[in-house]
């Protein structure tokens, strides 16, 4: 259980992220987080027209295959990367 505490903690530090993160990031991160607390993505891709959710959709989709602990451990480390890139303690 190890690994789910570490997650959450790093999940609370997601939140204190400086606002100028890409939006590249942000899914990613969404993607991972979803993978990791939700599994398989689990609805239909949303329309043309809403093109928020439809990319958070796609990010999610993208990291489909993997399992819940590599979806942990990569939201763990690209949280790590965004900190240690904004300066901020890991």
């Amino acid at each position: 259980m190890v690994m789910q505490e570490d997650f959450e903690q790093y999940a609370e530090k997601a939140k204190t992220l400086p606002n100028n993160q890409t939006n590249e990031n942000l899914l990613i991160l969404y993607g991972l987080y979803k993978q990791a607390t939700v599994g398989p993505i689990n609805t239909t891709r949303p329309g043309v027209f809403n093109m928020r959710d439809r990319a958070k959709w796609d990010a999610w989709k993208a990291v489909e295959g993997k399992s819940k602990e590599e979806a942990m451990n990569d939201y763990i480390t690209k949280v790590k990367q965004l900190l240690e890139e904004a300066g901020m303690p890991a």
